[in-house]
């Protein structure tokens, strides 16, 4: 009886492991193809278009916006990113610092790609396999042939 009630008990025990863990995300979403769009002598409006509005906005500097994220894996890996923006007194990006592409021995979770963005792009190559390769274009008319002409 006793080697039953033990067994259940590590039983239960080890279960409380197997729990699924939520990813948690905080701050920005800092995607790298949204970085990428940035450009320097952009004005506010369209710096806040492609970024978002920035997470941290400095009320003694009005000329630097900050955009955090944070991402903690189910696993537990933590990953945190850092883009400060700079503007100039015309309102027009000046400086970037954090930019720069994560290294490539450790993976950046915050520039992850979206998974339904993933899967529409699959289906657009596989549809273009089925099709085959696409004649090429010479810039002019097409005309239609009649039927009996080769």
């Amino acid at each position: 009886m006793r080697i039953l009630l033990l067994g259940l008990l590590a039983l239960s025990l080890s279960a409380c492991s197997l729990l699924y863990r939520l990813p948690t995300r905080q701050g920005n979403v800092i995607d790298q193809r949204d970085l990428a769009k940035l450009q320097v002598g952009m004005t506010r409006d369209q710096v806040k278009y492609v970024m978002g509005t920035p997470v941290a906005g400095n009320p003694f500097r009005d000329d630097r916006w900050d955009y955090f994220g944070y991402y903690k894996s189910p696993r537990g890996d933590v990953t945190t990113r850092t883009i400060s923006l700079y503007f100039d007194n015309a309102n027009r990006l000046a400086k970037m610092d954090g930019i720069e592409q994560a290294s490539a021995g450790k993976v950046d979770e915050l520039a992850k790609p979206d998974l339904n963005f993933v899967k529409s792009e699959e289906k657009k190559d596989a549809a273009e396999a089925v099709r085959g390769p696409r004649p090429p274009d010479d810039g002019g008319e097409q005309t239609p042939t009649p039927q009996g002409a080769p």
